[in-house]
């Protein structure tokens, strides 16, 4: 059943991402399933995986929905135009105002055939935004060094680094300062024990070890290169993905918190491919209050 929308506030540059919110790859997502997130009291939606740039699918949850935000994480830069994506997002924010929020980013060298000069491409990338008239306030970048973690703040609402710890986002926030948003996500395994949970995160999370953006981030945090060897040792499992009981996930989420985060994107592992997070996002909710 379609919800009536409303309208959250005369200025619809600013937005509320709420404490926590979810992850969810972009073909995972569906209608109930974001029905029953924001009937949880989640904050926010992101839509991962590279979401094209029609944003049909952020259409849809913001139709089934009404007042969650739904945000991107992110929309690839290499793969769709600054034009095509500022439409979409004129387009959602005619429909449904105040409730999207568009975040953007580079992608990985290794993922994409095209990708050079990467900091100087999110600079035209944003220029081009700009020229659309797609509000500063209303768009935030995929960062994890220093230097794009500038470039968030100075050309957008702030960042949403990917696959980070709270020692980052305490790093990040130093870098960005009090203004910016900083958005970070954590994985979660809820009620697996250690040894099931770390084989669990590294089938989902392997690949990242072989991506050298995310290796030189973990160094800087202080890693080590046997750390980062392989699939990752235990603690630096452990560190990127939490795991255990509903307090102890928790925990993790409220250290993000704590460390300067103004909201925490949840994403939620499970053994199956697309199985359901509704069990684990339930007891978060019920352990650690979301507004």
């Amino acid at each position: 059943m379609k919800r009536e929308h409303r309208v959250l506030g005369a200025d619809m540059t600013k937005i509320n991402l709420g404490r926590l919110g979810i992850w969810r790859p972009w073909n995972e997502l569906d209608p109930g399933l974001a029905e029953d997130v924001e009937d949880l009291g989640y904050g926010t939606i992101w839509i991962g995986g590279s979401p094209r740039g029609d944003l049909k699918i952020a259409e849809r949850l913001l139709a089934a929905t009404d007042r969650i935000v739904i945000a991107t994480g992110i929309v690839n830069m290499w793969a769709t135009p600054a034009e095509e994506v500022a439409a979409s997002f004129h387009r959602l924010e005619d429909a449904y105002p105040g409730r999207f929020l568009l975040g953007v980013g580079i992608g990985h060298p290794e993922t994409t055939g095209e990708y050079r000069s990467p900091y100087e491409t999110m600079v035209r990338y944003l220029d081009r935004l700009d020229a659309e008239k797609v509000p500063v306030e209303r768009r935030v970048l995929a960062a994890l060094g220093p230097r794009v973690l500038r470039l968030s703040a100075e050309r957008a609402a702030g960042a949403h680094p990917y696959l980070t710890t709270p020692e980052h986002t305490r790093r990040a926030r130093e870098t960005v300062g009090p203004g910016a948003i900083l958005a970070p996500d954590q994985k979660v395994v809820l009620g697996a024990g250690p040894e099931e949970a770390r084989a669990l995160a590294r089938e989902k999370i392997g690949f990242y070890f072989r991506l050298r953006n995310y290796v030189s981030n973990w160094k800087r945090l202080g890693f080590t290169d046997e750390d980062v060897a392989g699939e990752g040792s235990d603690a630096i499992i452990d560190a990127l993905v939490a795991h255990g009981d509903a307090a102890a996930v928790t925990a993790r989420l409220s250290a993000h918190l704590e460390a300067g985060a103004d909201h925490v994107a949840v994403q939620v592992l499970t053994a199956e491919q697309g199985g359901d997070p509704r069990p684990a996002l339930r007891a978060i909710a019920e352990t650690l209050p979301l507004r």
